[in-house]
């Protein structure tokens, strides 16, 4: 059952301030008046006046003995009743009528209608509505709760609350699920059965091959998994359509139907367990889609690069031949100046040729195909071994366009209804192929001439090879998608409708300060640009840690800040006094405070049956966040066997959940005064740190800046420290495109509008979106040189820094893609689409995509603002350098905390790994949290004895101690010794 302290349902605070007091229970002359004329004496006065000012508070009325001490000595000092004592009060209650006049009277005058079928309809209507969309039943109620105060109902018990809304969320569910398995044939329901029948090692039932995830992507592996995706796809012919669920109710089945074995499938009731069925087959689908469109990106990928390397090996090899031609071409030169006329001039030049003249000109010609990086010819090789699987993959990609230009499409279909065939080159003629899209560099290769008009064959390998890179950039850039994918699907289905658009533009603009209007907009970016310009040009002249020499910008180092004296002296103390703990204990305080076990229920949303809950929550965490595996700890931890211990992950825990719980934490954090001297909380910053992973799974790929196989673990520092949010992503991918992610989805109290990041966070498109989101973005910029800044205006000219700009900005083309750039950020706003999601189509440059350019060049204004900032301001690098330092400090923290299996992620499978990394931050967290709560105890204790400790003291100290935290040896649980209260009111400075 979902406990009252997990929703809205209204009660009285366990502590309240005088502040508190006098802002919810003072009375006004009306009030007083009202009190006065519908009670005599004075305990008919009190009792009155206390269901008078908590109804609205509570929205019921409660009994006498439920009304905190503080509030019953406040109201009877302001009415002149404090003599009354308690027994007459009581008395007053029981008072035949006495309450329920009381509470007829003050509904009449609050207008509030009393608890009656009407209530009842409502809450049914409310909670069905709600169970539409939402799960969990604490959301359900809190929207019955809403929904009851909108029309002034009187709310009844919480428990029929719960009980009403338990109701209506199964009866939802249950029209969920008749809806997917009345289209269900007889024998598709014959061969779900046949799947969740036993299977004799080494196979496997066909429940666990649904299950199925890519692994090691060597050639096998993706032959193999691309037969599984067409295994896939014959199934999905014969299911009905899901889209008709809520993307919300959908993924919680996906959830519970992927935890779930066969004996588990087998005791549902015969609805659920289909309809189970079907949404797995569907999701499974969709990530198998995303799965081959991955693969195939990396094979053509690597056979780029690998032609790359090849062709720099080539021109190393032949460098003495390029060495000999050049030579070859001065002798005939100085042989044509030699000669006095033609004829001599002829006869000098054929003495001159060191070779035969064919010869040399078939080298010539060699040496041209490769000239301009040409690796394309090097291609060959390599394709020839991955055409097969290559081509499988476009065969079961149903590919799309987001745009009437359906030319690739048509090659697409072209090369795969001539894959069987062998010939040098193919017959076009009397065909619908368009060659006009061909990029310049492969024309040549294909056509053998430069232009694409009047070709009549192309070479069958190189446009394969061409039409196959281009599919991977279209799919990339968004111009192409794949029906019934989720990564590379039709991001424009995902964006609010234009008269959604129109409704809100204007109050989102005027939310975020920012003109909405094409022309406005542009001339308000273009008079910031102009003035900061301005601004950093006059003060060049005096700014001493900046050279311009030349057109080259040169920043100088500054200074560090000095550390207070007395720091280090103070910070040992510090060290000595903060009690000893191994890390099991951390945990159990920590979560101790917060209950957070309690979000951790069965994923069917049913009552657990987990016997002490709290004891396998924690046991669990301490597992999977510090990386101990199962065995292990079953083996340090008593009395829990291996299966105890991973079964709670399968069946109670989600990313979502995981989530859910960090927010608590960083909450409570955040009631903390000490994390106030290190920041405001209005700044984040993001970084990534590689986690080391096995290599047979999709995911784990080689990084060259980080160096191994694995993935990335990218997390959202507050600049109070603490970590807002986590994400799990390839060592391919660019970093940049999920800064903005954490933001977004960053639901705690902690809301900064300002990210930090480092080089590698920004991009020009990233720059454009955050704009538009309200986000400040300011990465720390390591390669200054290498960034084009861009001017307001082409003729305006700087007396100090003319030479830092090199291009100017193109104002025309974002007012005319301004609407389209703000109904993405309207609709990442509204949490249809993530900016990762955008920003992954915005990081290819396309012909078609002409949101990249207006992005990019929005990107391009904001970007050289914050660099003319950047390097005007060195206080600002100092603030971005600690930001930095902040992430940099919590990753070496996490990976402290993550001990276990010498630090590698072993799940192979992709959503167990994302929740490791959420399981990682939520120790780490409650860590960071626990490290708090003894420090400002121990520092207050410390100013009590003297030690000089000052504001400048307290910024300076940060909460990733790890010296009196024990990870290592024999754990004990106790769950049975007091823990004391978080002490989060204490003022360290008086």
């Amino acid at each position: 059952m979902s406990s009252i302290h997990e929703t809205a349902y209204p009660r009285f605070k366990p502590e309240l301030t005088q502040r508190e007091l006098e802002d919810v229970y003072s009375l006004s002359d009306e009030e007083h008046k009202f009190v006065r004329r519908n009670a005599r004496t004075e305990p008919a006065r009190l009792y009155l006046v206390l269901l008078l000012k908590t109804l609205p508070k509570l929205g019921y009325f409660p009994l006498l003995d439920e009304i905190p001490a503080p509030i019953l000595s406040f109201l009877g000092k302001a009415i002149g009743a404090r003599s009354v004592a308690a027994r007459d009060l009581q008395a007053e209650e029981k008072r035949p009528n006495s309450r329920q006049r009381s509470m007829e009277v003050i509904r009449a005058y609050l207008k509030i209608r009393p608890i009656s079928e009407d209530t009842y309809s409502a809450i049914q209507n409310a909670a069905t509505e709600a169970a539409q969309t939402k799960h969990e039943l604490a959301d359900i109620i809190n929207v019955v709760i809403e929904e009851l105060v909108r029309q002034r109902f009187e709310l009844p018990a919480f428990s029929t609350l719960h009980r009403r809304a338990s109701n209506a969320r199964s009866e939802v569910n249950d029209r969920f699920f008749l809806s997917l398995v009345e289209p269900l044939t007889s024998p598709v329901i014959a061969r779900f059965d046949s799947m969740l029948a036993p299977a004799a090692p080494p196979s496997v039932t066909g429940w666990q091959q649904l299950k199925q995830d890519p692994k090691k992507p060597t050639n096998m592996e993706v032959r193999q998994y691309l037969e599984h995706l067409q295994w896939l796809k014959s199934w999905a012919t014969q299911l009905p359509a899901i889209s008709h669920i809520p993307v919300v109710k959908r993924s919680q089945f996906v959830h519970e139907a992927r935890a779930l074995d066969v004996a588990d499938m087998k005791a549902l009731k015969h609805n659920k367990r289909y309809a189970l069925m079907v949404l797995l087959f569907h999701a499974q689908l969709s990530k198998s889609l995303d799965d081959a469109v991955e693969m195939f990106i990396r094979k053509l990928r690597k056979i780029h690069s690998g032609a790359e390397e090849q062709l720099r090996r080539y021109y190393l090899e032949h460098q003495k031949r390029a060495e000999k031609l050049i030579i070859q071409l001065r002798d005939v030169l100085e042989a044509f100046f030699e000669g006095e006329n033609d004829e001599e001039r002829g006869a000098r030049i054929t003495a001159a040729f060191h070779d035969e003249p064919g010869s040399l000109l078939n080298e010539c010609d060699e040496h041209i195909a490769y000239a301009g990086n040409n690796y394309l010819p090097f291609m060959l090789a390599p394709y020839q071994v991955q055409r097969p699987l290559l081509l499988n993959c476009l065969s079961l990609l149903n590919l799309e366009s987001t745009s009437a230009d359906q030319s690739l499409i048509d090659a697409i279909r072209f090369v795969l209804a001539h894959r069987q065939s062998h010939r040098e080159s193919l017959p076009i003629a009397g065909t619908n192929i368009n060659l006009k899209w061909i990029p310049e560099k492969w024309r040549k290769l294909i056509t053998g001439q430069r232009s694409v008009d009047q070709v009549s064959e192309v070479s069958r390998k190189y446009f394969e090879l061409c039409v196959l890179t281009e599919t991977m950039q279209e799919l990339q850039s968004g111009d192409l998608y794949v029906a019934n994918s989720d990564q590379f699907s039709d991001y424009r289905t995902q964006l609010v409708e234009w008269d959604v658009y129109q409704a809100q533009v204007e109050e989102y603009g005027a939310m975020l300060g920012l003109q909405t209007e094409p022309k406005e907009f542009t001339a308000a970016l273009r008079t910031s640009l102009t003035k900061v310009a301005a601004a950093v040009d006059a003060d060049m002249p005096e700014n001493e840690h900046v050279d311009i020499i030349g057109n080259e910008l040169i920043l100088r180092k500054h200074a560090k800040d000095a550390k207070p004296e007395a720091l280090e002296k103070i910070d040992k103390i510090l060290t000595e006094r903060l009690p000893e703990k191994n890390i099991l204990d951390i945990l159990v305080e920590s979560e101790g405070w917060l209950d957070l076990h309690k979000l951790f229920g069965p994923l069917s949303g049913f009552d657990s049956k987990v016997d002490d809950p709290r004891r396998r929550f924690i046991t669990t965490l301490f597992c999977y966040g510090c990386n101990l595996g199962a065995t292990q700890t079953a083996r340090s931890v008593k009395d829990l066997s291996r299966k105890q211990v991973a079964w709670l992950n399968l069946h109670h825990i989600t990313e979502e959940r995981l989530e859910k719980a960090i927010v608590q934490v960083i909450n409570a954090y955040n009631k903390f005064l000490l994390p106030k001297y290190w920041g405001t909380g209005k700044s984040a910053s993001a970084d990534g740190t590689k986690w080391n992973m096995y290599e047979q799974n999709l995911l784990s790929e080689y990084h060259i800046r980080y160096g191994g196989y694995g993935g990335i673990g990218y997390y959202h520092v507050s600049d109070m420290y603490i970590a807002l949010f986590s994400h799990f992503i390839p060592c391919g991918v660019y970093e940049a495109i999920y800064i903005l992610d954490g933001l977004i989805k960053n639901e705690s109290e902690i809301q900064p509008d300002t990210l930090h990041g480092d080089t590698h966070a920004q991009s020009a498109p990233v720059f454009g979106l955050a704009y538009l989101l309200g986000i400040n973005l300011m990465p720390r910029i390591r390669n200054l040189k290498s960034l084009v800044f861009y001017k307001a205006d082409r003729g305006t000219r700087y007396e100090n820094i003319n030479g830092l700009f090199s291009e100017s900005v193109n104002w025309e083309l974002i007012e005319t893609h301004l609407p389209d750039m703000l109904r993405i950020a309207l609709s990442i706003k509204a949490g249809k689409i993530t900016p990762s999601t955008i920003l992954r189509r915005l990081g290819t440059a396309s012909r078609k995509n002409k949101l990249y350019f207006a992005f990019r060049e929005l990107g391009r204004v904001v970007r050289t603002e914050f660099l003319l900032q950047y390097i005007g301001d060195v206080e600002l690098r100092k603030t971005i350098q600690a930001a930095t330092n902040k992430s940099e400090e919590f990753n070496q923290f996490i990976k402290w905390l993550f001990f276990g299996n010498q630090g590698i992620i072993a799940e192979n499978v992709r959503h167990e790994q994302r929740k490791v990394v959420k399981y990682n931050q939520l120790v780490a967290n409650l860590a960071i949290l626990h490290n708090v709560e003894a420090m400002t105890g121990a520092l207050k204790e410390m100013q009590r004895e003297g030690f000089p400790i000052d504001e400048e003291i307290l910024a300076s100290l940060a909460p990733y101690r790890t010296e009196h935290i024990n990870r290592y040896g024999d754990y004990t649980l106790d769950l049975e010794r007091k823990v004391p209260p978080m002490n989060y009111k204490t003022i360290i400075l008086q």
